[in-house]
């Protein structure tokens, strides 16, 4: 098996008051403290190799009477800060990590660089922590970082991503491909954009109207690794909207995952797909969440919506989530056609606070997986919701809400609607041809976007802190 790779994401808050911290207007060279989360992942579902993953969950300043010296080729300052850093990373499960500058140079990593941290990983060891991650930041905005897993060992970022309203990722040594068929969209947003998107891992949760959609949204725009996540079959009324399906996968019980691997598979454009039937709760689908870079949520399922909420924020990896609702005019009230891409980060309003996610159905969903018998008797009863007729749907709205929901991933990658970045909460009207977004503040008492507690936590035991 080969060596794991890194990845290192710094939550865009995290990035801003790190570059606010270590400025300095004589051009000398600063440092600081993080402490890092860490996601151990036995198999990257692309490479089938581990991967481990930093995320930033807090940074912590050296304070001015402990910095000792500086120039603009050097920093020195006591460790009596570092002690007590690594004090708090034993207590909550953290990784240490320090950041310093190059801001005349590139960055990378020094001779001295190296002298100076095997000493800090030999002391970090010997307290007992898991690792030692160090970072550089160098001019024109460049980033490098690495993980030391012993006193002599240390393994190199393979990317580092900064995530909040906007996605940064830098990718080290990475191939250029071959991308004659996006000549075109790097025509409008550069090479340097496919080469992004190529490298970009993509997880779909959801693959009917709204997801398939962007599955093929995605890899026409050539995401390199796309991973596709449902639990159902093709059924005849799923015809009208699910791209790639046929009516002859109705009677063959396709899985809804299998036909769109099917798709991107014919479409020869070298995009890696890989497909888990499984609600996104299963325990075997950990691996594959936390190693993508991006996800979308397009299902309905209200206790799945709650699993990405919390992964969004535990893992720094942002969820686009798509919803819809269709209402038919009736009796004189008159259509109601909504479509609803919400884009789900520390730092936003979670899909609880805006009242996306309905507690009582999430509830009602995890007792009909768990105990259906129960499920059916509460119905009976008029306790749990649950049946009546299907939605409506219709492929052009599902279609629709998709390409606002990729588009939004472009914004963020590009800028292209402006500096503002993504936009949390898109609606589109589509009985009134109107689009708007909607703002608003975290809930203070919301126990995931209302307090910095699980920003970039990473691994905790339960997972996402959810017990049973």
């Amino acid at each position: 098996m080969s060596a794991a790779e890194l990845d290192i994401i710094l939550l865009e808050s995290h990035e801003v008051a790190l570059r606010a911290l270590l400025h300095r207007e004589n051009g000398s060279e600063a440092a600081a403290y993080v402490l890092f989360g860490k996601a151990e992942i036995a198999a990257d579902p692309w490479s089938n190799q581990p991967r481990v993953r930093l995320i930033s969950h807090e940074v912590v300043p050296i304070t001015p009477d402990e910095m000792v010296s500086s120039s603009a080729v050097h920093v020195t300052w006591s460790t009596q800060g570092f002690m007590r850093l690594l004090g708090q990373a034993q207590q909550h499960n953290l990784i240490p990590g320090l950041v310093h500058t190059h801001p005349g140079a590139n960055a990378f990593f020094s001779d001295q660089d190296d002298r100076n941290e095997a000493e800090l990983a030999r002391t970090t060891f010997n307290k007992g922590a898991r690792g030692l991650a160090s970072m550089v930041f160098g001019q024109h905005d460049a980033i490098v970082g690495r993980l030391w897993t012993s006193a002599k060992a240390s393994m190199q970022a393979s990317s580092i991503s900064t995530v909040g309203s906007k996605i940064k990722i830098w990718h080290a040594g990475t191939e250029r491909e071959d991308t004659e068929f996006l000549v075109r969209q790097a025509a409008l947003f550069g090479e340097g954009f496919n080469q992004v998107v190529r490298a970009l891992r993509v997880g779909v949760v959801g693959c009917g109207g709204t997801g398939s959609a962007v599955v093929s949204l995605l890899t026409r725009l050539g995401t390199g690794h796309l991973a596709l996540i449902d639990n159902d079959t093709i059924d005849t009324t799923n015809l009208n909207r699910v791209h790639g399906s046929h009516a002859a996968d109705v009677p063959a019980k396709l899985p809804k995952v299998d036909i769109l691997a099917r798709e991107i598979e014919a479409c020869g454009l070298g995009s890696q797909v890989v497909t888990r039937r499984a609600w996104v709760g299963d325990p075997s689908l950990r691996d594959i969440l936390r190693s993508c870079d991006v996800l979308f949520g397009c299902t309905d399922d209200n206790q799945g919506r709650l699993t990405l909420n919390r992964l969004a924020h535990y893992y720094g990896i942002p969820v686009i989530d798509v919803g819809l609702r269709m209402r038919s005019a009736k009796n004189g009230v008159d259509y109601d056609m909504t479509g609803r891409v919400t884009t789900i980060r520390p730092g936003n309003p979670c899909l609880m606070c805006l009242g996306v996610i309905n507690a009582q159905r999430a509830a009602a969903e995890g007792l009909q997986r768990t105990d259906s018998a129960e499920f059916e008797r509460r119905k009976a009863e008029a306790y749990v919701d649950g049946g009546g007729d299907p939605a409506p749907a219709v492929v052009t709205f599902t279609t629709s809400i998709a390409c606002a929901a990729v588009d939004e991933l472009i914004q963020g990658l590009t800028g292209f609607r402006g500096e503002n970045g993504m936009v949390h909460n898109r609606i589109r009207r589509f009985d009134r041809v109107e689009d708007r977004s909607m703002t608003c503040r975290p809930v203070p008492t919301c126990p995931i976007c209302g307090t910095e507690a699980t920003w970039g936590r990473g691994d905790v035991n339960p997972f996402l802190g959810v017990i049973g």
